[in-house]
């Protein structure tokens, strides 16, 4: 499958929300949250007033002219927080778009990215979720973990 991957544009930056739904891992058998679970502050996060800082940095993948995934950064207090220096990643592709090479393309582009103004990026994700795989082969350690999620940074100098 052909698709582009390039920064997102301003007038874009509404479509994290979307991104962000579809960033919560849900378990085999579980029943989604509605999307209105995007609203609650500890995820707003992510996305509130997204383009403000010079930390906000995303990237798109783009399919038909369609955005089918997107990866971004910023520094916020989040569930990957682990210092005012480095900034938190989130990455999502669409369902229909998963296991075709684009989270780790996105991937890829973001990190080298953030080599030039960074030492390091984090992230949490569920332990059960499958791309903590993609997150290993990328670099990404372990720091730190609950029962149910890894804080995971990657060295990037």
């Amino acid at each position: 499958m052909n698709y582009d991957i390039r920064k997102i544009r301003s007038d874009e930056y509404n479509v994290l929300n979307k991104f962000l739904y579809h960033a919560i891992f849900i378990p085999e058998g579980i029943e989604p949250p509605p999307e209105s679970i995007i609203l609650q502050p500890e995820l707003q996060v992510y996305v509130k007033d997204f383009g403000s800082s010079k930390h906000d940095i995303a990237f798109v993948a783009v399919h038909d002219s369609n955005i089918i995934g997107a990866v971004w950064v910023r520094i916020m207090d989040d569930y990957g927080h682990i210092d005012d220096y480095t900034p938190s990643l989130a990455i999502s592709v669409l369902p229909d778009f998963r296991n075709m090479g684009i989270g780790t393309a996105l991937m890829i582009k973001i990190l080298d990215e953030l080599k030039n103004n960074y030492e390091k990026v984090s992230l949490s994700v569920q332990k059960e979720n499958y791309a903590v795989k993609m997150y290993k082969k990328l670099g990404f350690e372990t720091v730190s973990e609950t029962d149910e999620e890894f804080i995971m940074v990657c060295n990037l100098k």
